[in-house]
């Protein structure tokens, strides 16, 4: 995983934009736990929600569900949030020094938007990380459940990067019987074999199997985050692309209609 250059970062966007129709968009970011057996003396450090131990291996996947940076060796008791705020990948983009390009317009003479990364409501919201509306933005404002149900689209990405990396590496599906500083390797080298597999497939985006369920719509996170005006204002530009005549796509709102609770 080489260091990512401005060029990498327009090419990875340009996917985005091609196959996800998301534009701007240089990455998808999640963690995913992988389970060990509980080290000696390690009380409950690794214990996570789910009610295992783990480590966390925290990910940026481009469009072809290859790895771009990754962390790992976080204590599974710890959020993806909190792991992405004191990782090397949040730091620097928080630092603007990830080589990241300047800002560009989404429509052709339009204002420049910053590049951004997609995550789940477990990761703040920044004018370079965009997470979906929660349930207090939506009710019945179909342009926000529009909005989450396209950035859920692109998001899906490294769940399904990870999914991959699973279905390769079996070991990755039950507990890892070594000690954490080795699972960190082993984590490691089978996200770099992964790419190298991944550079001669070529995967198309299957529409048909893209319906999000209600849960994928109607964010369930009710906390409120410490973000910036300019943040909100960087979504609400999303947003109101996503919405436009431009950058709609035919089968949103019938997506998102069949996603509406009915009470």
């Amino acid at each position: 995983m080489p260091p990512p250059t401005e060029e990498m970062w327009k090419n990875v966007a340009a996917k985005y934009k091609k196959m996800w129709h998301f534009p701007n968009c240089i990455g998808a970011i999640d963690g995913k736990h992988i389970n060990i057996q509980c080290p000696i003396n390690a009380g409950s450090t690794y214990y996570n929600y789910k009610g295992s131990h783990s480590v966390v291996l925290l990910a940026l996947v481009d469009a072809d569900y290859k790895f771009i940076a990754i962390d790992v060796g976080s204590y599974g008791r710890n959020s993806d949030g909190g792991i992405f705020s004191q990782s090397v990948i949040g730091q620097k983009l928080n630092n603007k020094t990830l080589n990241v390009p300047e800002p560009a317009p989404l429509t052709e003479n339009g204002d420049p938007q910053p590049y951004v990364i997609v995550g789940d409501e477990a990761f703040p919201l920044k004018s370079y990380l965009l997470r979906p509306y929660s349930r207090n933005y939506l009710g019945d404002n179909e342009p926000n459940k529009i909005f989450n149900y396209r950035l859920s689209r692109a998001r899906r990405v490294v769940e399904n990067a990870f999914g991959i990396l699973a279905a390769r590496w079996r070991c990755f599906r039950g507990h890892l019987e070594v000690q954490p500083e080795f699972v960190d390797k082993i984590v490691l080298a089978s996200c770099c074999l992964h790419n190298m597999l991944c550079a001669d497939n070529v995967f198309e985006p299957d529409n048909e199997s893209l319906q999000l369920p209600e849960a994928a719509l109607l964010n369930l996170d009710l906390l409120r985050r410490n973000s910036t005006r300019e943040a909100f204002q960087v979504r609400e530009k999303f947003r109101d692309y996503f919405n436009s005549d431009a950058g709609s796509v035919v089968w949103q709102v019938e997506r998102v209609r069949k996603g509406r609770i009915h009470s």
